[in-house]
């Protein structure tokens, strides 16, 4: 079997109902991460096409919000960060982006070895998470 190699997930899309809120609360809480716009779709209404907005690092955006009116319930959505730092800033800008707390940056042994995470829920009440897999 091959080793492991990263995410096999090539993007999401998220349903929001305001995306110029999404957009400017996400452009905070993930620029700790490196995760900025790539790309904004404009609405066609004439092609059924939604407003949509992707973050991503260059040059694949695989994070995209999608003006749609409601959220989806239970929601959780991890972005992985590259060190315990990254975790932290990512929950400080995420609750000066107007998150609310869910977990605090920690240890979660109960996951995995080394697995260090921080939750908080966005604007709309999506659980996000930054996780790092490495040791301290």
């Amino acid at each position: 079997m091959p080793e492991y190699s990263g995410s096999l997930i090539d993007h999401l899309n998220v349903a929001v109902p305001d995306l110029d809120r999404s957009v400017a609360f996400y452009s905070l809480a993930l620029a700790p991460l490196d995760i900025v716009t790539l790309l904004q779709v404009p609405a066609d209404p004439a092609a059924d096409q939604l407003r949509m907005h992707a973050f991503g690092q260059h040059p694949k955006p695989f994070f995209w919000l999608v003006e749609q009116g409601r959220v989806g319930t239970n929601m959780h959505l991890a972005f992985t960060a590259q060190d315990r730092a990254s975790v932290d800033a990512f929950y400080a800008a995420a609750l000066e982006a107007g998150a609310t707390s869910q977990v605090a940056p920690a240890e979660h042994p109960e996951y995995q070895p080394d697995y260090y995470g921080a939750f908080v829920l966005d604007p709309d009440g999506i659980s996000l998470e930054a996780v790092c897999h490495r040791a301290p």
